[in-house]
């Protein structure tokens, strides 16, 4: 106990003294929200991917996803690394930067008013933006506070409030370059934590051949494995079809969340794009992909901790109890791994929110003048606002919603990225998106999810999420098609940042051939 409670005080002391360190970069709004456009890519990279995984990857989904697919779960941390990151920054990371500050967008939903030319959108998009993100912030709480009962045996309740206040104190006294900073340590934390984790657990069942081979022996659940035996060492795993859902909700579902794109929004230069690519990349592969593997020997210790009195699993335990067979001073690692995760997600999810109702929503519409230093404080205000209805959101959740982690985060990311998806990526790329295809795509994502909720038509969340994402990509352009355009020079104009010419050393661009040998 006495290792663990050394661990949680350093960390913290580190998180605040980098937020008091960087006051000084949260001065105006551009530097609060956006650090000055001027993070370089090992920050962006880290707050991209620190951002990306938290205690609901690795407690949460690592949990579910690997006791229902076994090892093929380990896919999800491929799908995650390659399309979430990788793709990611290569099809939005540069355009976005471009187009964002041509526009002056500090907000997706700011860059959705402008890019479109709509207040109506940007006040609707920073509604829907505020609204889903309270839940995908209470499942981050859930994750983070079931780990710290394992580890110190206290209520629920009181570790919400405590990882609430911490993360509220560091990000309203250094805005966005306290989170880039902290994530940094974080992301370095995580990448230790997960490498070490898997050995130890791994290790403690004779190593990795001998914990395979107990996995393909495990044949107890015949509704699951289809009496296949090995399924959850096999190379698709037991479930293809629902595997396939949640790696397109996990992967492409980044594409179209504002926490996730902001990090493009702040970046420096091109060099920092191409730098960030590779290691957000390597970054995804060793934590989603390890929590992943991780999660896949989960069944390996199946016990009545895990199970409810009616014999049902409780997924949101299974990380927990493998975790509690390590020695304390690894444990101490897991609680510094699992914070540093979780911690990094809610700073991104809180500054988010609070940036986007306060320039998007408020701003312009409700408040007509606000001065740079007013705006400060009420995104400062409603950053408390938005943690408070978090927690209550995680302390007293609605019998109507889903309790396990995996489904609060699946409602989250189906409504967030099944509206804004479609229309972010069409916009960046396609002249002829109309203002009537993002109402159709914000429609349709938000009307598929919050329905689901109540009638459960489709059984998953995940996988309604993944549906609401895939059919954005189909309604934006349909609509758009048979719907009025916008005018052809304001689309111009809005364009013509990416024809601006530039001039790089060759050793970043070949010049074109003079036809000499």
């Amino acid at each position: 106990m006495f290792i663990k409670i050394i661990f949680l005080i350093v960390f913290f002391a580190v998180m605040i003294g980098v937020g008091l360190y960087s006051r000084k970069h949260a001065t105006n709004v551009n530097d609060f929200v956006l650090g000055g456009r001027s993070v370089g890519p090992w920050l962006t990279a880290f707050a991209y991917g620190t951002s990306y995984f938290s205690a609901v990857v690795f407690v949460g989904y690592a949990g579910q996803f690997g006791y229902k697919y076994g090892l093929a779960s380990t896919w999800i941390g491929i799908g995650n690394a390659l399309i979430g990151s990788l793709l990611a920054w290569v099809i939005l990371g540069r355009r976005t930067r471009i187009m964002s500050n041509h526009l002056t967008a500090a907000t997706m939903p700011d860059y959705f008013g402008k890019r479109y030319n709509s207040k109506a959108l940007r006040i609707a998009a920073s509604a829907i933006a505020f609204v889903f993100l309270i839940p995908y912030t209470a499942s981050v709480y859930n994750g983070l506070s079931r780990l710290f009962g394992m580890a110190f045996d206290i209520p629920y309740e009181l570790c919400v409030i405590v990882m609430a206040v911490l993360t509220c104190a560091y990000v309203i006294l250094g805005g966005y370059m306290a989170t880039a900073i902290n994530d940094f340590i974080q992301g370095i934390v995580m990448l230790a934590g997960i490498v070490a984790v898997i050995a130890a657990v791994l290790s403690g069942h004779g190593g990795f051949i001998q914990a395979v081979r107990s996995l393909a022996e495990l044949e107890s659940d015949v509704a699951v494995t289809m009496g296949q035996k090995g399924a959850f060492t096999s190379f698709f795993g037991p479930d293809p079809l629902n595997l396939l859902g949640v790696i397109i909700l996990t992967s492409l579902g980044t594409w179209g969340l504002p926490q996730m794109i902001h990090k493009f929004y702040a970046i420096k230069d091109e060099k920092s794009i191409q730098s960030g690519t590779i290691i957000s990349t390597l970054f995804a592969v060793i934590v989603s992909g390890g929590c992943y593997f991780l999660g896949g020997f989960g069944r390996l210790f199946d016990s009545a901790a895990i199970h409810k009195e009616d014999g049902s699993v409780i997924y949101d335990a299974i990380i927990p109890e493998m975790l509690s067979t390590l020695p304390d001073l690894l444990v101490g690692v897991v609680i510094v791994l699992v914070l540093s995760a979780s911690m990094s997600t809610l700073s991104s999810l809180v500054l988010t929110s609070s940036s986007t109702l306060t320039l998007d929503f408020l701003k312009d519409n409700f408040i007509k003048k606000m001065s740079d230093k007013k705006q400060l404080l009420c995104m400062r205000i409603l950053l408390v606002f938005f943690i408070v209805c978090s927690v209550a959101l995680a302390l007293f959740p609605p019998k109507s919603m889903a309790q396990f982690i995996a489904q609060l985060m699946g409602i989250s990311w189906g409504a967030l990225a099944g509206a804004f998806l479609a229309p972010f990526l069409y916009g960046l790329y396609w002249k002829g998106v109309t203002r009537a295809a993002v109402w159709a795509s914000f429609v349709c994502g938000i009307g598929l999810t919050v329905s689901n909720m109540f009638l459960s038509y489709i059984a998953s969340p995940i996988n309604a999420g993944a549906i609401a994402m895939i059919l954005g990509m189909v309604v934006v352009p349909l609509v758009s098609l048979v719907t009025p355009k916008m005018e052809r020079r304001e689309v111009e104009d809005i364009f013509s940042c990416l024809d601006e010419q530039v001039v790089v050393d060759k050793k970043i661009a070949l010049p074109k051939s003079n036809g000499r040998k």
